[in-house]
Order: C-alpha cells, then structure tokens, then sequence
C-alpha cells in the first residue's frame, strides 16, 4: 500500500487492531465474526471516524482475545444501557438517550450505533420474538441517537430496518408501493440525471471553478413514507419526495477559491432553473442559511409531469463535496475534523487499510468451512406457575422445559435467558419476568398497530394483492436479465 499509508501513527493503531482481530477472529464461526468486525470497522471509516474509533469498532469482536481501552468500556457501557429500562417506552427511551449522550465519549456512542446497525443487517438468524425486542431497542435509542449526532443516513437505515422486523405487513405494503413508484421513474431519473449532467459539464463558469461533478440517485426511507402516509394524514400523491436526485460538486482550490463552493452550488440552480419547471415555495436554500448543527445543501423540487401522466415532483439536492461529507458523516465527524483528530487524507489512508483487509481476509478465509409454591404468597401467578421449585427464580432448566412446552422448541432458551437476565447470575427473579411480560404486552401492541396501519395503507394504496407484489419484483428481474 506504499510506504506513506503504512507507516503513520494512526496507520500503525489500526494495523494492530487488525493483527490482534485476524488471530483472535480468523478461525471463529467460519470467519464470519471477522468479516463483521471488518465491516463494522469498513462503516465507521466511511463516517471518517478516527483510527481509534475504527480499531475499537474491529475490536469489539476480539474483547475476549484480551482487546481493551475506554472506548471500548464506553461502548459496551453504552450496549448494555437499554437493560436498565423497565420499559422500553418513548419518555424512558428519550431519558435514556440523554444520559448516552452527556455521560459516554461521543465516538463510543457513534461506534455503537455502527455496531447497531451490523446487527440489524444480520437479524434475520433470531427467532421472531428476539427480532422485534432488538428492533424496538433500535428504533427507541439508536437511530434517534444517530440523528442526534448527525449520522442521518445511518438513522434512515436504522429506521426502516426495525420498520421491517416491528411492523412487517405495514413494511411489506410500503415497500410495494414505493418500489412500483421507483421501477415506473427509474427511466425518468436516469434521462434527467443524464440531462442535467451534460449540462453542467457544458456550462462555462462551472468549468472554471468546479474540477468535478458528480449526481446520485438518492434513497427513500420507507420507515419515513409510512409515518406521512399514516401518522402526518398524507394521500400518496401528496408524498413529493419519492423521486431525488443529489448534485455534488468538488471546487477547484487555489488562492480565489473560498467562495466557490457556494457559488457552484447557486450557478447549478440557476442551470435548473433554465431547464426545468421549479415547483414555487419548495426551495430551501440551506447555504444561504445553514441549519443550526450546520448542514448546507440547496434544496430545489422540479415537476416532471407530462400531459396525460402525473408523476410526484422531483426533489434535487445540491451542496458541495465538503457539505455532503457533513450531511454524511454528522456533526460528530465533523467536530472531530475540526479538532484535528482526522482529515479527509488521513480518511482515504483509513479507508484503503480497511479495504485491503477485507480483501486479504477474503482470500485467506474463502477454504475455511462455514459453521454451521406458596400461592398466597405469589405476587405474579405466572412466575410462580414457572417457577416449578418453588426457589423464587427461573432457572434455565425451567425456561428451557416451559419452551417446549409451548412448541418453540428449547434451543433458544439460553438465548432469551441472556437477553433477560439483567444482572447475569443465570436466572430470571421475578423483577426481571415482569419486564418480560411488559415487553411481550408491547410486542402484542406491535401487532395490533401494524394490522392497523395495514388496513389504512391497504386503503391509500390499492397494492395490496400478491399478484402485484409479484409484478413488482418480476418487473425488476426482467430489468436485470435484460441489462445482463
């Protein structure tokens, strides 16, 4: 990787965290529990974290190799904090959130939602019930907890992928409809996008003060669409949003440059301005006017209808390379540039470290095998009814034979026994079972509300059949079988 990327300090910290994960990591669960410990590692170099926060990240897998410091304290403080909590509802989740953020290193507090979000992308392996208290955690703590630090892309993902395991059939209706949306405009985003592109590109002034210019599609939250199509009262053709582009320009840097950027960013509206039909009263000049955590972006909706098809307005989205890597990163990245812990070259050097490693472990790992009483006295019947020795807790044994009991099975027993035991002496008190059971009462609320919101988006947006779901998802292959 050259001498330079190999040799600085930050360079030599994560180089050892590395060495460390690959020999504690490398043969357990078939290299499997590496590969997350490199992804966790890969997402927090993207936010341009330090190479502190991406060791502890990697790290994190490998504590019981011997791996330690005070981030790694932190965030397994931070981890373990949801266990206090009685219920798990919005007043004790929002106390929650503010003790996290007053009391925890702000980087352990962002490698912990890293970590949250690695989790959720591998959730599918828990049963059900694990699935939707872990979900219900997320969506309570640790995606408002990254909106708070400004990680909003990781907050969008958070939210949808806790909307799809806490309200599955709202999600289902959702995603169906959106991705009908998005498959019926893929062709007008792509002619747009390539439209506005050469545009820019053939636009003298941008050519003098911009060196490159590059548009993405951007992402639409279905945790978001839900809450305007069910909660803010919305009808479908009122969600404007669903088609977006996103224009990102890289200034030129010389002596007269301070101001370029902000200038690129207005000369491209005035290019849309002149191409297109501007949607009055849409535009939201974030330059001009930062936010108060200091995002900067020029927010423009255009309409893209034709005579005799209506399509929901086109937002684009236009800032800076420097701008996106704030709305990106978070105020937290960006406070931690600014105090010089990391830059965007010491990013990059971070990034290409994690990415050899990933290919290194690859090719390492790709042989490796995968791994496969008195009722009188009893304040809660059914903790007495479980507790079948009469000592006042519920042993594992005891879960485990209530399981099967019930169908489940008791292979999961040790499992939920770890999620429940708060103070991990091996049993549930009674204390701890009542928890549960407000948990489980939660969980039956959770069902109520999504076949709640089922019918209500069932009735807003007519895609409800299976048939139309297959068409969705056959129009999609076809896509691909035809650009193969």
């Amino acid at each position: 990787m050259g001498e330079d990327l190999a040799t600085s300090s930050s360079s030599r910290l994560l180089f050892r965290a590395l060495k460390l994960a690959l020999l504690a990591l490398r043969d357990v669960d078939g290299g499997r529990a590496l590969a997350r410990a490199l992804a966790v590692g890969a997402t927090l170099a993207d936010l341009q974290m330090d190479a502190e926060v991406i060791s502890a990240g990697i790290l994190r897998e490998a504590l019981d190799a011997g791996a330690h410091s005070s981030l790694l304290h932190d965030s397994l403080r931070i981890k373990h904090a949801p266990l206090k909590l009685d219920v798990l509802d919005d007043e004790s989740a929002s106390a929650l959130r503010r003790f996290i953020l007053s009391y925890y290193d702000i980087r352990a507090v962002i490698l912990e939602i890293a970590l949250k979000l690695d989790m959720m992308r591998h959730l599918d392996y828990l049963p059900k019930y694990l699935q939707q208290i872990k979900s219900l955690e997320v969506m309570k703590i640790y995606a408002p907890l990254a909106h708070a630090v400004g990680a909003g892309n990781l907050s969008l993902e958070l939210e949808d992928l806790s909307f799809r395991y806490l309200l599955p059939h709202s999600y289902d209706h959702v995603d169906q409809w959106l991705r009908s949306q998005e498959t019926d405009c893929k062709a007008i985003i792509n002619l747009y996008k390539e439209q506005l592109l050469q545009a820019l590109q053939a636009d003298n002034e941008l050519q003098r003060i911009v060196q490159d210019i590059s548009i993405q599609g951007r992402y639409k939250s279905r945790f978001s669409t839900m809450k305007k199509l069910v909660k803010n009262g919305r009808k479908p053709e009122q969600v404007k949003d669903i088609l977006g582009l996103r224009v990102i320009l890289e200034p030129r840097c010389d002596d007269n440059s301070s101001d370029w950027g902000p200038r690129a960013c207005h000369r491209t509206h005035e290019i849309i301005q002149a191409m297109w039909k501007e949607v009055p009263g849409r535009t939201k000049n974030y330059i001009t006017h930062p936010k108060r955590n200091g995002y900067q972006s020029l927010h423009v909706a255009i309409d893209v209808s034709e005579p005799g098809k209506v399509r929901p307005l086109m937002e684009i989205q236009i800032r800076t390379k420097e701008m996106h890597r704030f709305a990106v990163g978070g105020e937290a990245s960006h406070s931690l540039y600014k105090g010089g812990l990391t830059d965007p070259e010491e990013a990059k050097r971070l990034m290409t470290i994690m990415l050899a490693a990933a290919e290194l472990a690859a090719l390492r790992l790709r042989d490796l095998p995968g791994s496969d009483r008195g009722a009188g006295n009893c304040k809660n019947p059914a903790f007495c009814q479980l507790d079948k020795n009469g000592d006042g807790r519920i042993s594992i044994e005891e879960l485990t034979e209530v399981m099967e009991d019930l169908g489940a099975g008791g292979k999961d027993a040790p499992e939920l026994m770890h999620l429940l035991d708060a103070n991990s002496d091996g049993s549930l008190s009674s204390d701890e079972f009542e928890s549960f059971q407000r948990q489980i009462e939660m969980m039956r609320n959770l069902e109520d509300d999504d076949d709640h919101y089922r019918k209500i988006l069932k009735e807003k947006l007519h895609t409800i059949d299976s048939a139309g779901l297959i068409h969705v998802y056959r129009k999609e292959l076809s896509d691909k079988l035809l650009v193969g």
